[in-house]
């Protein structure tokens, strides 16, 4: 057990990819977990192993380890099958480790030739949901009641093992990718500090011949991958950036070393100054706007900062000595960006112009410090929680003074909005982003929450309008604003602009369901509109694959059911309409045209339930106009004669 082992970065993908290649993120560039794929030219660990003839494994439990992301490299199966993907917050889509383990078993016990195995879990995270019985036996810490799940399904996952002696010859690692604050430094998860609640990790290993013991001595992530080529007799690859831990794990005693550490999701995603860092010598410097220097051996939960009293330049000057010996040509291409087709592609819609690069600051003061920001992110967060509780005003009155405060934070202007536009004050809405754009023009945050908005309120030629004067990097690897974009071209009338900037969203993201259905409603338009009959039989098809990616997208279900009803399969139509009922019951639509469909079909006594139904249930969203029609509707069905 190593006792002091330290994760390099705080956030997911980016500490996966420091393991899987055995490199810093200064030398294969993924930073965090939103704005990086893994780039093909590095080499993982599953390429060397399976190049070294080892059958490749990886399952893997949350969408920062989607393929798409570039971890898949070298693995003959990577099960990323996270269930349905409809989710507006994609980065917490997640199963469970028990779902995980049941994939990872049969795997490894059908293997007959060496193997490789990656087992991913990802339940001791936020959002803290644990099963029962842990949800109720650990009521006022669910992330404790999450580690014991987790304990469980492992130790039964390896129980497996022993009893199929799977274990006898092999080397197991047990690490995680980064800590969890729980409060700590005034932060609730992690990813925003590197302080070593969010990147002191557990490590173990065990395997044939290690013996049981303690290491005290610094190791990180890095050293994983050198280890693995030692313990196998493997000749590394040159690029490693660890060290092996066979010495350690024999009982010597490693040379003195350096540890470099950073935590740039806040850099990327909100622009704000980066964290960078180094261990040595039990002494830990942190370099930002406002620097520190902790000493890990009388400090090591980083309560008083030493920095004040202590001359830094030599520490600086190692920080960048640092940089400079990890840091490789080929780290930027691991910034997202699209291939040479794709960029073609969006040239021919008009949308590059160029890419800004986000944030692209050299400079920064003690104002954009992770530790003068965090506390009004949290500030922001806890009015959207005031807003849930039922505490409309004083959320709004919440977030405005933040905004006052510090104009340069994103999310206060999006809760904001949010909470504008469901209390039926669009307009307003429209105008806090609009505002908090214009003074945070680099803000992906902004711009893809008001394009979100503009296309729910059907302000399509606003869409149009700012998209044309808005190219962020991060559009080119997000295929939800693609999709939005789609949606606005096809009620413009324009299923070319439509049409293209589907397949954008395709080419980024083949297994989105949110994709599919948008081409079932293009080719729906086509079909009807121009009366192609391939084109209605395309939709019905994009419908179908939608609902094979997520079986519980019930708008899918319904954009399915319209289809059959307009094209006379009133048998069809009602069985998706009452699919997506049982799924959403309190589906407006879903209700509409059951009521539709009955009618059609001739069963007054079924349309007359659903038409009351969506009278008793939804007349307060209807309009003056609206609710008449409906009304009228429902006394013509009444004389309607008995059949």
């Amino acid at each position: 057990m190593f006792t002091r082992a330290f994760a390099n970065t705080s956030t997911t993908l980016a500490s996966h990819t420091n393991i899987l290649l055995g490199v810093s993120p200064l030398y294969h560039g993924v930073h965090d977990n939103q704005h990086f794929i893994v780039q093909e030219n590095f080499l993982t660990l599953a390429e060397f192993l399976k190049a070294a003839g080892y059958a490749t494994g990886a399952f893997v439990g949350a969408f920062p380890l989607d393929r798409r992301f570039g971890l898949d490299q070298g693995f003959d199966v990577y099960d990323d099958d996270f269930g349905h993907r409809s989710s507006e917050r994609e980065m917490e889509i997640e199963r469970k480790a028990a779902d995980v383990v049941a994939k990872a078993l049969p795997w490894v016990k059908s293997q007959r030739s060496p193997w490789f195995l990656w087992v991913h879990v990802y339940d001791p995270h936020d959002p803290y949901t644990p099963p029962a019985p842990y949800a109720e036996q650990y009521t006022q810490s669910p992330y404790d009641g999450e580690v014991a799940y987790v304990d469980e399904v492992l130790g039964a996952f390896f129980g497996e093992l022993r009893l199929s002696r799977l274990l006898e010859d092999t080397l197991v690692i047990f690490t995680g990718d980064h800590g969890e604050s729980l409060g700590q430094h005034g932060e609730t998860t992690h990813g925003f500090f590197a302080y070593n609640t969010g990147i002191w990790i557990p490590l173990i290993i065990t395997g044939p011949g290690i013996k049981p013991g303690s290491v005290d001595h610094p190791v990180c992530h890095l050293d994983i991958f050198p280890t693995v080529c030692d313990v196998l007799k493997l000749k590394p690859p040159e690029f490693l950036q660890g060290r092996s831990l066979v010495p350690a794990l024999e009982g010597r005693r490693a040379p003195k070393r350096t540890l470099y550490f950073e935590s740039l999701a806040p850099h990327y995603s909100m622009g704000w100054a980066p964290v960078q860092g180094f261990i040595r010598d039990n002494l830990k410097f942190i370099d930002s706007p406002i620097p520190e220097l902790y000493d890990l051996e009388k400090d090591f939960h980083e309560t008083e900062n030493l920095a004040s009293n202590r001359d830094l330049k030599d520490f600086k000057k190692r920080l960048g000595e640092i940089i400079e010996q990890y840091t490789s040509s080929e780290a930027e291409k691991s910034g997202k960006s699209l291939d040479s087709k794709s960029l073609e592609k969006l040239r021919a819609l008009g949308y590059t112009g160029g890419s800004v690069a986000a944030f692209a600051r050299r400079s920064y003061s003690p104002r954009d410090d992770v530790k003068v920001l965090l506390p009004y992110h949290n500030r922001a967060e806890e009015a959207f929680r005031l807003y849930r509780e039922g505490r409309v005003q004083s959320s709004i009155d919440a977030l405005k003074q933040i905004i006052t405060e510090r104009d340069d934070l994103g999310l206060a202007y999006v809760h904001l909005a949010i909470i504008l536009y469901n209390e039926k004050r669009q307009q307003e809405a429209f105008d806090i982003l609009k505002s908090g754009l214009s003074i945070n023009p680099q803000s992906y945050e902004i711009f893809s929450k008001y394009v979100g908005l503009l296309v729910r309120s059907e302000r399509f030629a606003e869409v149009l309008e700012l998209f044309q004067a808005h190219y962020l990097k991060e559009m080119d690897h997000d295929p939800k604003i693609w999709n939005l974009l789609a949606i606005t071209h096809l009620n413009s009338g324009d299923p070319d602009g439509a049409m293209k900037a589907l397949e954008q969203a395709f080419s980024m993201d083949r297994r989105l369901p949110l994709t599919q259905f948008n081409y079932g409603k293009l080719y729906e338009w086509i079909g009807f509109n121009r009366k192609d009959r391939k084109a209605v039989t395309r939709s019905l098809e994009s419908y179908k694959k939608a609902i094979e990616l997520d079986p519980e997208f019930a708008d899918a279900y319904i954009a399915l059911g319209v289809v059959y009803l307009r094209s006379g399969e009133f048998k069809g139509g009602i069985y998706c309409l009452e699919k997506a009922l049982d799924i959403e019951p309190d589906s407006q639509l879903a209700v509409y045209n059951l009521g539709l469909a009955y009618l059609n079909s001739g069963d007054k006594s079924k349309a007359l339930q659903y038409f009351r139904q969506y009278l008793r249930d939804f007349a307060d969203d209807l309009s003056a106009e609206e609710l008449d029609k409906i009304k009228a509707v429902v006394r013509k069905i009444e004389q309607l004669p008995d059949k």
